[in-house]
């Protein structure tokens, strides 16, 4: 897979969403996803969380229906019903995370600055 494939598609994306995906967010899944199946990150906690590729960004967020509840967040990994996301709309490399059975009805949790924190 070719940088600039993986730049169209992150591209595509923030076409499709009408917005704008943060810098480090893209820069971590040009330099570390690429077009893996599932990256994982091991957590500080001991958790697994696993990143989805940037080919399968928007499949995934269709499968749960994120923007219908959510519209200006994006689904980007999971562990388990633990989804993590960025909030668009807020325009910051922050990731959040919550329950995939709660999204809509409860406040997420900011779990760092940085996909590079997690």
């Amino acid at each position: 897979m070719e940088k600039q494939d993986l730049i169209d598609q992150l591209n595509e994306i923030e076409k499709l969403m009408r917005m704008s995906l943060p810098s480090e967010y893209k820069r971590f899944m040009i330099e570390k996803v690429k077009d893996t199946d599932s990256y994982e990150i091991q957590r500080a906690n001991g958790d697994q969380l696993y990143v989805f590729n940037c080919f399968d960004l928007l499949e995934r967020n269709n499968t749960y229906t994120i923007q219908e509840v959510e519209p200006d967040v994006l689904l980007i990994g999971q562990d388990g019903d633990l989804g993590y996301f960025l909030n668009l709309r807020k325009g910051t490399d922050e990731i959040y995370s919550l329950d995939l059975g709660a999204l809509g009805s409860l406040d997420m949790d900011k779990e760092s600055n940085s996909i590079f924190m997690l």
